[in-house]
Order: C-alpha cells, then structure tokens, then sequence
C-alpha cells in the first residue's frame, strides 16, 4: 500500500485516489488474510466483475451459442447469428458506460481522473472521438472476436482441439475459470509491450493512444492488427482442455473489462453514496504517460519486476522520470 502525497505527486488534472494498493499476490513475505481478502472482498479479484462476468457467460452459453454438433461446419446461420449477438452485446455494454457517465454526467467529474472532458478533433476518424471509438470497436473488434469464437468452436466441434467434460471434472473446469482473469493480464502485458514497439506503435497501436483522455468507447478501439493481437489470448483455450463456456467466458472477459477500465472515473457514484471501483489508476497513468502500466492492476507484476510500474506516487514519478531521460539519445 502507498500513500499519495498531495506535493510533488503526477498532475493528472482530477481526481486521484488517496491510497494506491498493490494486490497481495506474488508478495514475500505472504499474507494469506490479505489474499483471501483480494480474491473473494468487494472490489477484489472476483468481486464484483469477474463474478458478474461469469454470470453474463452462463447465460450467453445457456441460451445464445448453439450445441457444437451444429458447429461441425462453417455455415452463414450459425456464423452471422454469433455476429449479430456479438455486435449488439458490445454495443449495450459499452453504451451503458458511456451514457451514465458521459452523456447523462450522472456524477459529473466525481471521481474522474482528468477534470477535462472529451474533445473532437482532427486526430480522429470523422473528426470525433465518440464516432472514431465506436467505428474501430464494432466494426474492426467484433467481427476480428466472432472469427477467433468462430474458429474455436469448429475445432472444438471437429475435435482439433482438446475438449473438457466439466461435469467429469468440475474442480479442474472451476480452476480454468478462476483463473481466465490471471492469464488475461500476463498475456496483455506481453502483447501490450509488444504493441509498444516502433514499428507496430505506428502502424496499429497509435490508433488506441488517440484517446489520452479515454472513455469507455476507447477500451477497444483498436487497429485490426491489434484487435488481431489482443484476442489472441484465447488461444490458450486450443491449448489446455477446454469447452464452449470458457471459451464464452474468455472472450466476454476480453470484451466486457475495458469499458469501465478505460471510463477514467476511478469509482461510480450510485444513489449518491454508494460507490463502486471503476477504472484502475494505473491504466488512466498508462494512457497519459504511455510508457509505463503495460498490465492491468499488478495481480501479475510484471510491471513491477520489469521497472515500468507507476502507481502515481512520486517516488513512481520520479523513477519513470529517470527512465525516460536514459531513453532520450545524448544532444549534440
């Protein structure tokens, strides 16, 4: 845990939490009352968002995806049905966000962590940001998600890939699901780093960083290329034993977290007093300074083990800082 001090700490414009915590995984000595705490408090690992997403899982698998002895073979009915209910969950989703927080200002700049609403301008696709966001987010991200569900599915069905019972094997199934929200962080961490390269920070990643002041639009508005790269996290499910609810939970987890991740209000307020943690510090920290916070909230700690953790102290200030200028080429 780190305190923030009010001197010398990042402007960030807004709001900024008074207290920074580092979840209590991969920490020695351990603390076994403060990981349970993590894992199963309010605000935590499962609660309330990977709980909520697997419940929007069940009942998407429940009711929308079909038996997989239908999905033997690539046929437009089952293909275009998985795209229209794609296409119209994202939409509901991200438009839930956006319109409580940025259309109906239900809280105002409570909690947010840049003062500063939205602008329009040249930078974006139709010259706004709202319709640039939305452009890359339905028509570059969902169809790029149908094709690796699509995909997954007929190997699944085709038995190309390893299949899981879970009915015969309910521990090692409940395992995979708790640990989907562990993976995802690894795997972006790498993707994102990579993302960061020269060459494809230019040609794809840029697209995203358009938004240093982002909205809940911005968390999947992506280039192809890195829509590419970022769904590929589920491809560990070709891997592992696996079957079509983890598969749907993989993906809503891929597609659900980035819209109040990249709200940029640290909590929402409900009936006026009840609040709910939003977007993480360390992401808002990532679109603003760009070369630090590459993971989500430090469950896995590659940030902090590679140098490039900001958890907005100043101490974290400073060292970025110093990176920096050993990053910039001695002037002549």
């Amino acid at each position: 845990m780190a305190d923030i001090s009010d001197a010398d700490r990042p402007d960030t414009g807004g709001w900024i939490p008074p207290v920074v915590e580092t979840p209590p995984v991969f920490v020695w000595p351990p603390k076994p009352g403060a990981f349970l705490k993590f894992i199963f408090g309010w605000g935590g690992y499962l609660f309330p968002y990977n709980a909520f997403y697997m419940l929007v899982s069940v009942g998407i698998w429940w009711f929308l995806i079909p038996d997989l002895q239908q999905m033997k073979n690539f046929e437009v009915g089952w293909i275009s049905n998985l795209f229209i209910q794609n296409f119209i969950i994202l939409l509901v989703w991200t438009s839930f966000w956006h319109i409580r927080l940025y259309v109906r200002r239900s809280q105002g700049t409570d909690f947010k962590y840049n003062a500063r609403w939205p602008k329009d301008s040249e930078t974006f696709l139709f010259g706004k940001q709202l319709f640039d966001n939305m452009f890359w987010t339905l028509f570059s991200g969902v169809p790029i998600w149908t094709a690796y569900e699509v995909v997954t599915f007929w190997a699944m069905a085709n038995g190309y890939i390893p299949y899981l019972d879970m009915e015969a094997h309910p521990v090692y199934f409940g395992m995979c699901m708790f640990l989907v929200a562990f993976w995802r962080e690894a795997h972006f961490y790498v993707v994102h780093r990579l993302m960061h390269s020269s060459l494809l920070y230019k040609l794809a990643h840029s697209v995203h960083h358009r938004n240093s002041n982002p909205t809940p639009w911005s968390g999947l508005s992506m280039h192809p290329i890195e829509h590419v790269i970022y769904y590929s996290s589920v491809l560990i499910q070709w891997v592992i034993y696996s079957n079509p609810l983890l598969v749907v939970y993989h993906l809503v987890h891929l597609n659900f977290a980035p819209a109040p991740d990249h709200s940029a209000f640290g909590r929402m307020v409900v009936n006026g007093k009840v609040e709910i943690d939003l977007a993480t510090y360390m992401h808002y920290l990532h679109h603003r300074y760009f070369e630090v916070n590459y993971g989500g909230d430090g469950s896995v700690p590659f940030d902090r083990w590679f140098g490039t953790w900001h958890n907005g102290t100043a101490e974290a200030h400073a060292a970025m800082n110093e990176r920096f200028k050993k990053k910039r080429p001695p002037s002549s």
